[in-house]
């Protein structure tokens, strides 16, 4: 059994001082939550298990899912602010699988600038009290910023929706970005029947080809989907194949996820981006300047900030603010905001959320490195 850190208990007196109910929440989870909204990178990872009655379990691979469903199961009214501390499993490359994380999700707080500085303030606050002393360099990316980039493009809906999905994972983005260079106007596994109709765009002609087919091969009987879905479906996957950016439009695009500056520059970076580049980016931009004004009326030091227009972090629920902390080239806490959300869990409403983790065992470390060092 993982022993827990000794500072974990003042981590939750802090969190209590800034007015966090902390919650217990279950080790044994319903799997699926996780599997449909964490994310690529953590579904892989997921120590998965079966309940006597078949139901998909797994073994807690993080908080945020299923304080936001304790939330809603217990009818919880809004604004609310939980605490939570406990063991999260992850296969992970170090063999590390079990470690402990702290952290805070506040829910329900319509002051979207006010909460995303709060939470970024009470990550930074814990760390310096925990480590005293110790130099935290914060990164700060903006998905709301990047959506509105995509959207003012004029791509079609499957190609910003798989754009937003790739947001912060590097290589699926460049990869998507070189599709986009040289679109290649084919839909792989199809036949030549089927090809011609797409050229044409004869979707009903195309229906018309698959209902006889799945009539042919007794597919029909077992199918999910009637022909026209499918044909429809088959013209979408066509669209986005025959979809390409310009060399004009690919350059913007490039151009605004090259965009690393410190925080203090970075609303008139966006702002000079936006003029340049001709794109409507004013609602983005706005909630970006306030979430800056906000950390700066509470106090943050923005120095050792820097905004990376191009960062973003592993988890699918993420729709704004994401935010990572750092120390001696270890990353110690990280959050971000994610509105959808609850709603996707069951929520009856939106309820406008964000928080953040602490990875107790990378803290542990960062302070036995600098207790090691020899006094300056």
């Amino acid at each position: 059994m993982l022993n827990q850190p000794k500072f974990a208990d003042d981590i939750m007196t802090l969190f209590a001082r800034r007015k966090a109910l902390p919650v217990h929440i279950p080790v044994i989870q319903p799997a699926d939550p996780f599997l449909d909204m964490a994310g690529e990178d953590l579904r892989r990872r997921i120590f998965l298990t079966e309940s006597e009655t078949g139901e998909s379990l797994c073994l807690r691979p993080e908080f945020t899912i299923p304080v936001c469903l304790r939330h809603i199961e217990t009818a919880s009214g809004t604004p609310q602010r939980y605490a939570y501390l406990g063991q999260v499993f992850r296969q992970r490359r170090d063999g590390e699988n079990e470690f402990y994380q702290a952290g805070i999700e506040d829910l329900g707080d319509a002051d979207i600038a006010k909460a995303d500085a709060h939470a970024i303030r009470d990550a930074s606050d814990t760390l310096t009290a925990v480590l005293p002393g110790i130099e935290l360099h914060t990164t700060l990316g903006d998905q709301t910023v990047f959506e509105a980039v995509v959207a003012a493009l004029g791509l079609p809906d499957g190609w910003q929706s798989r754009l937003i999905h790739a947001f912060g994972d590097p290589v699926l983005l460049d990869g998507l970005l070189q599709s986009l260079s040289q679109a290649s106007g084919k839909v792989p596994g199809i036949d030549d029947n089927v090809a011609a109709l797409l050229d044409s765009g004869d979707e009903a002609g195309l229906s018309k080809l698959i209902d006889r087919q799945m009539v042919a091969t007794g597919y029909m009987t077992n199918a999910s989907r009637t022909p026209a879905e499918i044909a429809h479906r088959l013209v979408q996957k066509a669209r986005l194949s025959n979809a390409r950016l310009d060399a004009k439009a690919l350059d913007v695009l490039k151009t605004f996820l090259a965009l690393d500056t410190p925080m203090r520059d970075a609303a008139d970076a966006l702002a000079a981006f936006s003029r340049i580049a001709g794109l409507d980016l004013d609602a983005a931009l706005s909630i970006f300047n306030a979430r800056v004004q906000a950390l700066e009326s509470a106090g943050f030091d923005l120095s050792s900030t820097r905004y990376r227009a191009a960062f973003g972090r592993p988890l699918d629920y993420y729709t704004g603010l994401v935010f990572e902390m750092s120390a001696q080239g270890a990353v110690l806490a990280g959050g971000g905001r994610f509105d959808r959300l609850l709603t996707l869990l069951g929520a009856k409403a939106a309820i406008p959320s964000v928080g953040f983790s602490l990875w107790l065992d990378r803290i542990a470390a960062a302070g036995a490195v600098k207790s090691e060092r020899p006094s300056q």
